[in-house]
């Protein structure tokens, strides 16, 4: 290590290790200060001392005092130093052992003060359920599936995630909290209604119908399907309205084509739509209307109450493909760029019930009535019996009497107008506005002294656990635990951990976690420019989210090692995906595991197009959004905000003939730009064989692209294999940033310095597990910040 002509930066190396070397000698702590003093006094104190200040930090204040006497400082040092952010390129540097002791001793010392003092952090006591979580509740409380999307309007994020929502409840949200649960109670426990109902489900404009539907019958193509919940016993009547141009003329209409209505896969009616018969010699825009040619397409059918799927789909034609200059599009969604070549369905209207028989037996219905009353005598048992069950599980609690009171008395006055069934009713709606189902209430306990560290109950602890796990409320095996004070126990809390994730529920780590982790949730509204791209639709824009979820899913309910995120040999593709990425050999609208070749360039999570697409901009890509999504996400140290008298970068005053490496070098050139940019950049601009939409490219414009990039660490490597490989070389980056961002979804808040040790913790104990997914998460679950919590 030690070498002959070294400068100063080298003895200040050595002065560096000598130090980790004597504290961890016994006797020594006496006679050497701190590693971290040489590592400061020789690299950091140049900017960062009372007079400069830079990022507003200061070290010769606090540095010959004990580093638990200031955790929140170095805690910040330490995420600094373990990233290799400081100090910054160009910059005098230590080597990687320098790093890595300092590092070591800083954790070592924050480590043993934290155990100490132990500072589990305080989570809100009062937190209202995401729309997500409210729509979840509802399935696993009255087995009714609602959108919460029409329900409720969207959270607002904080952390990277919506689940830590003020308890706030303005007049507003509160009027669609009261419809809302009379709209569910009376879907669940099936009253009739005084007139029939209606509801039309659109599909989007951009969806391309000219191949199978996953979910539909084989040879059939386009179309939609609907899952609906049919609320009574009687007759619906179900009319498909067909896709048109501006001209109000059905798109892709010039023959005969047959479509039918299915309820559950099986065919309900057939019908045949024609084109209107042309007039010679007149303009197109006076040729006769469209507007009866799919007035036909409806049909009346008894349908049973509870859920089902309706379909809507063309028998697929015979086809060949057209012999043209260029490649084909996939696309045929747009009358003037790429218009349909065969009709498509733009709705589907639902109505009815007709001549209603009664609510049928639903889900609902079962879920709901566990106790019947043979006669008006057993009514008032039978209520309070229905009620309790039902309480028990919105208020994740055992019942008392007063909270029986409320909903029984609403029973009695709607039963007094009405009949059982509309009693109960009447008392759901109730529980579904009550505080104690809609916020998750977390109180200090009685006579605790301020900001002093307890264990949180069993049953405060279950809460955490399934809203964890599920996105959702506890169910009857965990509140049980809960109830009878086993669930804290190592033991019980494993087993039910392990019992959660393997339920289906535990699908919410894919469509919650990890859809606002790696931001999913922003494909929908990703539209990239349709001169540049216009082979992407709807139908690639779901198929880029679903292969992301799908490969994340693997990971966990496979157990895999969380590395695998970043780097692996499969992915998930269907038809259209693969066609997009060049992969042959697979066909139909059906997602499968595809084992890829190394001249692939698919896999980890960096090669798929939804990542790819949401850090892009619609008519380019942009290596600053890629490089700060692999600082944020990836690696869990994100730039600041840019400041806000720099103007953005602008297409327009930059030669248009420069690659975008050239063109994005303007902000490393502003000294007041560089310091982020330098981080930034040289990771996104690894990845620019990945245009915009995803696609892999070798050149652009012409020229061929330069993939080279580096990490703030200064180790250098090109294109996304060298990216994924430059991280998994320092694996416990990555790691540590997920177990963060689970931490985060976990608890409802943001983290702080005292939340380091326990990420730490966690991080070390998965290590000997090659970093499973299932560790971070149990490891979540069992730390001191997710098990307890600070009083006020």
């Amino acid at each position: 290590m030690i070498t002959a002509g070294m400068g100063a930066g080298g003895h200040a190396r050595i002065s560096i290790l000598l130090g980790v070397a004597g504290l961890m000698s016994a006797g020594r702590s006496g006679l050497s200060r701190e590693p971290h003093a040489e590592l400061v006094e020789h690299y950091c104190l140049s900017c960062h001392d009372d007079d400069h200040k830079k990022g507003g930090l200061a070290l010769d204040a606090i540095l010959n005092a004990g580093v638990g006497d200031h955790p929140e400082v170095w805690e910040k040092v330490v995420r600094k130093l373990r990233a290799r952010q400081m100090p910054p390129i160009g910059k005098e540097r230590p080597d990687d052992a320098t790093y890595d002791a300092v590092v070591a001793g800083l954790e070592a010392s924050l480590d043993r003060a934290a155990a100490a003092h132990p500072n589990p952090g305080r989570t809100a006591g009062i937190r209202r359920l995401t729309r997500t979580e409210y729509q979840n509740a509802i399935r696993d409380l009255v087995a009714v599936d609602v959108d919460g999307a029409s329900l409720l309007p969207a959270d607002e994020s904080t952390f990277g995630f919506d689940n830590g929502t003020a308890g706030t409840l303005s007049p507003t949200l509160l009027d669609r909290y009261v419809s809302a649960a009379e709209k569910i109670s009376r879907a669940a426990v099936g009253r009739p209604t005084r007139s029939p109902g209606g509801e039309t489900i659109r599909v989007p404009a951009e969806v391309t119908q000219e191949e199978h539907l996953e979910g539909l019958p084989i040879g059939t193509r386009g179309g939609a399907l609907v899952h609906y919940t049919f609320p009574l016993d009687g007759e619906y009547e179900i009319q498909v309205r067909l896709m048109r141009d501006r001209d109000e003329h059905v798109e892709g209409l010039s023959e005969p084509h047959d479509v039918e209505i299915l309820l559950d896969k099986a065919r309900v009616q057939m019908f045949t739509v024609k084109p209107p018969v042309r007039e010679p010699g007149v303009p197109d825009v006076e040729q006769p209307s469209h507007e009866k040619v799919d007035q036909h397409v409806k049909a009346r059918l008894r349908v049973a109450a509870g859920p089902h799927e309706v379909g809507v789909t063309f028998p697929k034609k015979p086809s060949v493909l057209l012999e043209t200059a260029r490649q084909p599009y996939q696309t045929h969604f747009n009358y003037y760029r790429h218009p349909r070549i065969q009709p498509a369905v733009y709705s589907v209207t639902i109505v009815g019930p007709f001549t209603a028989t009664g609510p049928g037996e639903t889900p609902s219905r079962r879920r709901i009535f566990v106790s019947r009353p043979a006669g008006a005598g057993q009514e008032e048992a039978s209520a309070k019996k229905i009620l309790s069950a039902l309480i028990r599980k919105a208020y994740r609690r055992p019942v008392a009497e007063a909270d029986l009171a409320g909903p029984m008395r609403l029973y009695r006055a709607a039963r007094a107008g009405s009949d059982f069934d509309g009693g109960i009713e009447a008392a759901l709606s109730a529980v579904l506005v009550s505080p104690e189902f809609l916020f998750r209430l977390e109180r200090d306990p009685a006579g605790i002294p301020p900001r002093t560290p307890y264990r949180i109950s069993d049953l405060e602890l279950a809460s955490r656990l399934s809203f964890f796990l599920w996105s959702s409320i506890p169910d009857e095996s965990l509140l049980d635990a809960a109830a009878a004070g086993t669930l804290h126990q190592p033991a019980a809390l494993e087993r039910q951990v392990r019992r959660m994730l393997a339920d289906r529920r535990s699908a919410a780590l894919v469509n919650n976690f990890a859809a606002q982790w790696l931001r999913l949730r922003n494909v929908d509204a990703v539209t990239p420019d349709m001169r540049l791209f216009p082979d992407f639709d709807d139908n690639l824009r779901q198929a880029f989210r679903r292969e992301t979820e799908l490969f994340f899913e693997s990971i966990l309910r496979e157990d895999r090692s969380a590395l695998d995120l970043l780097s692996t040999n499969y992915t998930f593709l269907n038809e259209r995906l693969a066609k997009h990425y060049g992969i042959p050999n697979v066909y139909g609208s059906r997602f499968r595991r595809v084992t890829l070749d190394a001249g692939a360039w698919r896999g980890g999570l960096l090669r798929q197009g939804s990542i790819l697409t949401v850090t892009s901009y619609a008519t380019r890509t942009s290596p600053v959004l890629r490089g700060k999504f692999v600082l944020d996400t990836l690696l869990g140290v994100p730039p600041p905000p840019p400041l806000p008298d720099v103007p953005a970068l602008k297409d327009n005053t930059v030669d248009g003939r420069l690659s975008v490496r050239d063109r994005i070098a303007e902000h490393r050139r502003n000294a007041t730009c560089a310091p982020c940019h330098n981080l930034m950049d040289p990771l996104g601009l690894s990845l620019e064989r990945f245009d915009a939409v995803g696609r892999r490219r070798a050149a652009e414009g012409g020229v061929s692209i330069d993939v080279s990039g580096s990490l703030p660490d200064g180790s250098t490597f090109a294109d996304v294999d060298g990216l994924e490989r430059a991280l998994l070389r320092r694996p416990e980056l990555f790691v540590s940033t997920l177990v963060e961002k689970l931490e985060t979804y976990a608890l409802g808040r943001g983290l702080d310095y005292h939340d380091a040790p326990a990420t730490r913790a966690i991080v070390k104990d998965a290590r000997a597990q090659n970093y499973r997914l299932t560790s971070l998460i149990l490891g979540v679950v069992k730390s001191r910040p997710f098990q307890m919590r600070t009083s006020r």
